[in-house]
């Protein structure tokens, strides 16, 4: 490791190779979902939270906490699906100040054509071009920087 300001060629491969990669699969993503099921990544990202949470409806923060996002993203996001039908607000019952955020009929439809479409790509664009090994280093690789990102509290 350099600690002379400057990227060594390898930081620098690994480095710019893994914004590139995240970037490219990102928008080839978006624009199979949108062509493919009419939604993007961001709306498959909030659809697929909400389709898989076992007490159903979530709070913002709740939503916020798994997506990763800033409170004002998940708010954006959230309002425009609510106006395209996929999702709805309801009354939280156990504060009656606050709203949780459910998927409509529509929003359920939606994320259940989506999922195996989208599955079927992430499988084709990323998983099937890696062996087990690059899977497994892959893997510990996000988890020793999600783990070394975990002490720094994201606080929006």
């Amino acid at each position: 490791m350099s600690e002379s300001g400057r990227l060594s060629d390898r930081e620098r491969r690994a480095w710019f190779g893994f914004l590139t990669m995240q970037e490219d699969v990102r928008r080839h993503l978006n624009r199979q979902l949108l062509r493919d099921a009419d939604i993007s990544v961001a709306e498959f990202a909030v659809l697929s939270v909400l389709r898989m949470s076992p007490a159903g409806p979530m709070r913002v923060f709740e939503l916020r906490e798994a997506l990763r996002w800033e409170k004002t993203r998940v708010i954006h996001q959230t309002s425009r699906m609510i106006r395209r039908g996929l999702l709805e607000r309801q009354t939280c019952v156990e504060d009656r100040r606050g709203t949780r955020i459910a998927l409509t009929d529509e929003g359920r439809a939606v994320i259940d054509k989506a999922t195996p479409l989208h599955l079927r790509y992430v499988r084709q664009i990323f998983l099937d071009l890696l062996s087990p090994r690059q899977l497994d280093t892959l893997a510990v690789v996000s988890e020793t920087v999600l783990d070394n990102l975990a002490s720094d509290a994201f606080e929006d």
